[in-house]
């Protein structure tokens, strides 16, 4: 993440934390909030807010997904599919008035179509289609639709858009197949303070297609 002087900033540094459904988003930021929280990563700097440290209560996590259920920020119900048509413009204007209520320096935003908001970096997760499927499969979700997400995830779908949304510069791949939620929660950590350089196309799962 680039440097950038606090005091210019007028609102929380945002991140998105993004990836195919599956691939350990929600787990892994409340694991990192609860872990900034316990004040595991106090050594650590922000690396984009000059004298802001991971200390307790600097970094918020808002799990998107629940604010589109509890707030109905979607247009329509795909039945088929089983799942909402999300209205991307009102999910925007929720997320700038979450933002202007926290008193956090940092906001992570953890959704698979975080990446379609206005944010300063991206962090990618990313799991073997194979695993992926079978995560899908064990929360309930219908084998058609488990199928189309690891499809998705072998062809990179979610990297490209935040690529193509954010540039390279500001994109984070992170690989999470074996990597526990601890681990995982370390990366994004690792990311926020700076010591993880930007990455794109460093994963690649072309042997499941």
């Amino acid at each position: 993440m680039t440097g950038t002087d606090h005091d210019a900033r007028t609102e929380p540094l945002r991140v998105a934390v993004t990836g195919t459904p599956g691939t350990g988003k929600s787990t892994a930021t409340a694991r990192l909030a609860e872990r900034v929280d316990a004040g595991e990563y106090a050594d650590r700097s922000v690396d984009e807010l000059e004298g802001v440290a991971l200390e307790p209560g600097r970094v918020d996590v808002a799990h998107l997904n629940d604010a589109i259920e509890s707030e109905t920020l979607y247009d329509d119900v795909d039945e088929e599919r089983d799942s909402v048509v999300v209205d991307l413009d009102a999910l925007a204007a929720w997320v700038d008035e979450y933002v202007a209520g926290t008193d956090a320096d940092v906001v992570v935003l953890d959704s698979h179509l975080a990446h379609h908001l206005d944010v300063d970096s991206v962090a990618v997760l990313r799991c073997h289609p194979e695993t992926l499927e079978t995560r899908l499969r064990e929360r309930g979700e219908p084998a058609p639709k488990a199928a189309e997400n690891a499809e998705s995830e072998a062809l990179d779908v979610v990297l490209g858009e935040s690529v193509n949304a954010h540039g390279t510069d500001a994109v984070y791949e992170i690989e999470t197949t074996d990597t526990d939620p601890d681990g995982v929660a370390d990366a994004l950590a690792a990311v926020l303070s700076g010591s993880r350089d930007p990455s794109a196309g460093t994963v690649d799962y072309i042997d499941y297609l």
